[in-house]
């Protein structure tokens, strides 16, 4: 599996556990918000880091880290990601994988052999919105359907939006339409990131939701969550 990253330890990547994260090379998606802009493409920007090398730290670190999620990038572009996965819960750790959701295929099979704990899916707009904001053609169908492998409830998971300015209220009401019946989704807020180097500026957006539009959102999920500061007016 191509590797570009690793992150020892994280109390923010997995809800609820201490946990690993592994960044793999690679995403079919280019948004312009995303702070990993190096894992965009399948050219190595980054030096790789050795599958043995992740595996062994993580060997040393049973007992001590609750879990491991992979991350990119996008996962399931990696041919042989469920062979990483069977490797790491033999060595008795909870999964969590993020993904934009475009291949439901694999994410089925991933779920069906209990290969995860946990999956968080971006939805990064409404459907007909996604060529705008993640400047690259996208199968909608395909993403519907891993809505609908989630939402079968066989995996804890979360549905995430990064509310960016491409995006309004009415946008995040058809969101929360298209996911109807889900038990979580995450709101989270907007960092500027400089598109040429894949980091922050340091420019926060906090934007206002009107409370009646938030009612209208939580008429369509089980639970609403903040990540990063909103203000409801």
């Amino acid at each position: 599996m191509r590797i570009a990253g690793l992150q020892k330890n994280s109390m923010v990547d997995y809800p609820g556990k201490l946990a690993a994260v592994v960044f793999t090379q690679g995403c079919n998606m280019n948004c312009g918000y995303c702070h990993n802009r190096c894992l965009i493409g399948d050219e190595q920007k980054n030096k790789a880091i050795d599958e043995d090398y992740v595996l062994s730290f993580l060997q040393k670190r049973r007992g001590l880290l609750d879990g491991v999620v992979v991350s990119g990038g996008e996962p399931t572009l990696q041919k042989d990601l469920e062979h990483f996965l069977i490797k790491v819960r033999q060595m008795g750790f909870s999964l969590k994988l993020d993904t934009n959701g475009t291949h439901p295929e694999l994410l089925r099979e991933i779920i069906d052999f209990g290969l995860v704990d946990y999956v968080a899916m971006d939805v990064k707009a409404p459907l007909c919105k996604y060529r705008q904001v993640c400047c690259s053609p996208v199968d909608t169908q395909k993403l519907s359907q891993s809505i609908a492998i989630l939402k079968a409830g066989k995996v804890d998971y979360e549905f995430r939006t990064t509310y960016t300015p491409e995006l309004n209220e009415d946008d995040l009401k058809d969101i929360t339409q298209t996911i109807k019946g889900a038990r979580k989704y995450v709101l989270q807020q907007y960092r500027e990131v400089d598109r040429s180097q894949g980091t922050y500026t340091g420019v926060v957006e906090k934007r206002s939701i009107l409370r009646s539009i938030l009612q209208e959102m939580l008429d369509s999920v089980g639970a609403l969550q903040f990540r990063g500061e909103f203000a409801r007016i």
